[in-house]
C-alpha cells in the first residue's frame, strides 16, 4: 500500500505541498483536508476585487478544487476540518457534514494559515463591521458596497489592508477616515515611506487619524459610527485591518512546540518537533536571512515556497524551505511602496547591529527623458562590517527596485558590493546610477 501524506489546509502552503509531492511519486496517496469552499486562491488580489479591478471573485483562483482533484489526483476534501492531531498514532480526527472519522498518515503538513486579528472592540458583530482575510469576507464588503448608499468609511489599521482598502473605497465615492494607533502608517516599511504615503493619502482625500485608539462602534444594528476617546465619527462601513494571528491552536494542541513568535516552530526542512510532522505557510516561523532568527512574516511567495520544498522532502529529495528577509510591496492609489529586511536603526539595534542609515531621492529615469519619476529609498548598513541590512523604496514608479536589495541580503552583500553591482541602464528604465546604486553609494561614504 502507498504511503499517505496528509495535508490541514488547502491554500498556498498546503496545495503546493500537495502538488509537488504528487507530481515526484504518482504512488503516493495525498490527501488534503480544508474547512472551507475556497482553495489555492490569491488572497492579496481581494481589495483589488472590492475596488473593481478584478471583475469576479473566481478570477482569484489559481486553480480550481476540480482541477486539483480530476488533473492533479489530489484528494481535496473541502468542507472537512481538521479537529484533532495525534503525533504518536500518526492520525488526524476530521468532521465533515457527513461524519467524524480519523484518517492515517506517515507525513503530515500542518498549513492552517492564520486569522484576522479581532480587537475586543464594542460593536464589532454589528452589520457593516468586516475584516478581509478570505473569499468569504471579499464577497461580504464587495456586496455591502455595490449595493448601498454608503458616504463614509472607516478603516482601523494603516498596514498593508488598510492602505489598500482605503484606496477600494475611495474608488466607490466613499469618504474614507483611517485609523492608526502608531505614529505613522505601514510601520515595517520605516518612517521615510511611511511619511510620504501619509502625505499622498491626504492628497487622495483620506481622512487620517494618526496615534489615535478605536474603542469600539456604534449603531443599532448596523454600524453608524465610530467610537474614539472623546468622539464618535460617522461610519456607514468599517473595515478592521489591525493584523493576523498564525492559527496555531491545533498544532498546539497535539504538543507540536512554538516559536518565540507564537507560530510553528520549525527547521530548515519545515520540520516540526515531530519528524514526520511539517509545518509551512502564515501559521509557521522561518528563519531571517539578516538576523539568521526564527520570524514570523505571513506572505504568499513564503507559503509557496515552503509548501513546495515540503512536498519535495516528503518524496525522498530533502530540499530547505528558504530564509526570508520580509520583502513586501503595497500599492498606496498612485504610489508604490517597498522594504526588504531591516528597516530602521532601532530595530537593528535590537539585532545586535551598529546600524547606519541613509535616504536619498534620485530619478527613476534619464533625466531628459520623459515621465521620469522621483523615488525615495533608504538603505541600512552595519557599520563595523559593512553589511547590507536592509531597505526601503517610495515613489510613482520603480518601487519593485526593493528587490535588488533583496537579492543583495540573501547574498550577505556589503554595501560596497551592491554599489559596484552591475545593474543595467537606458534612459527610459533608468539613469546611469540607478536609485538603489546611488543610495548604496551615499551609504558606503557614510561607512567610511
Amino acid at each position: 500500500m502507498a504511503d499517505t501524506f496528509v495535508v490541514i489546509g488547502g491554500d498556498a502552503a498546503g496545495m503546493s505541498a500537495a502538488s509537488k509531492a504528487k507530481r515526484e511519486n504518482p504512488e503516493l496517496e495525498v490527501i488534503v483536508f480544508e474547512k472551507g469552499d475556497w482553495v489555492s486562491y490569491a488572497a492579496c488580489g481581494m481589495p483589488y476585487y472590492v475596488k473593481g479591478d478584478v471583475d469576479d471573485l473566481d478570477d482569484l483562483v489559481t486553480i480550481t478544487a476540480d482541477e486539483f482533484r480530476d488533473e492533479r489526483d489530489v484528494d481535496l476534501r473541502t468542507g472537512a476540518e481538521v479537529v484533532d492531531i495525534d503525533p504518536d498514532a500518526q492520525t488526524v480526527t476530521v468532521e465533515s457534514d457527513e461524519e467524524t472519522y480519523e484518517q492515517s498518515y506517515d507525513d503530515l503538513l500542518v498549513a492552517t494559515g492564520a486569522n484576522a486579528i479581532k480587537p475586543p472592540f464594542e460593536g464589532l458583530d454589528l452589520e457593516g463591521v468586516f475584516t478581509i482575510h478570505n473569499m468569504d469576507e471579499a464577497d461580504a464588503i464587495e456586496d455591502y458596497v455595490t449595493e448601498r448608499d454608503l458616504e463614509t468609511a472607516a478603516i482601523v489599521g494603516g498596514g498593508y489592508v488598510g492602505i489598500e482598502m482605503a484606496e477600494a473605497l475611495s474608488e466607490h465615492g466613499i469618504d474614507v477616515d483611517l485609523y492608526e494607533m502608531l505614529p505613522h502608517v505601514l510601520q515595517p516599511f520605516g518612517e521615510p515611506v511611511a511619511e510620504i504615503v501619509e502625505d499622498h493619502l491626504r492628497e487622495q482625500g483620506v481622512n487620517l487619524h494618526l496615534e489615535t485608539a478605536v474603542s469600539g462602534f456604534d449603531g443599532d444594528e448596523r454600524v453608524e459610527s465610530v467610537a474614539l476617546e472623546e468622539e464618535t465619527v460617522p461610519a456607514d462601513v468599517v473595515i478592521v485591518g489591525v493584523g493576523v494571528a498564525p492559527n496555531v491552536e491545533l498544532a498546539e494542541a497535539a504538543g507540536i512546540e512554538l516559536g518565540p513568535t507564537g507560530a510553528v516552530a520549525t527547521d530548515e526542512y519545515g520540520r516540526t518537533n515531530y519528524e514526520n510532522v511539517y509545518a509551512a505557510g502564515d501559521c509557521a516561523e522561518a528563519r531571517h536571512v539578516v538576523t539568521g532568527e526564527p520570524d514570523h512574516v505571513p506572505l504568499a511567495l513564503t507559503a509557496n515556497r515552503a509548501g513546495r520544498a515540503i512536498g519535495q522532502t516528503i518524496t525522498g529529495d530533502p530540499t530547505p524551505t528558504g530564509e526570508i528577509a520580509g520583502t513586501a510591496i503595497v500599492k498606496a492609489f498612485e504610489l508604490g511602496a517597498a522594504r526588504t529586511g531591516l528597516t530602521d536603526e532601532e530595530q537593528a539595534e535590537e539585532a545586535g547591529f551598529d546600524p547606519v542609515s541613509v535616504t536619498i531621492s534620485a530619478a527613476t529615469r534619464a533625466h531628459y527623458y520623459p515621465e521620469s519619476e522621483e523615488l525615495s529609498v533608504t538603505l541600512l548598513a552595519d557599520r563595523e562590517s559593512g553589511r547590507l541590512l536592509g531597505g526601503s523604496v517610495v515613489g510613482r514608479e520603480g518601487a519593485k527596485r526593493i528587490d535588488t536589495v533583496a537579492t543583495a541580503l540573501h547574498a550577505g552583500m556589503t554595501v560596497t558590493e551592491l554599489q559596484n553591482a552591475d545593474l543595467a541602464y537606458a534612459p527610459p528604465f533608468s539613469p546611469v546610477w540607478d536609485p538603489v546604486l546611488t543610495a548604496a553609494k551615499v551609504l558606503s561614504g557614510k561607512l567610511e
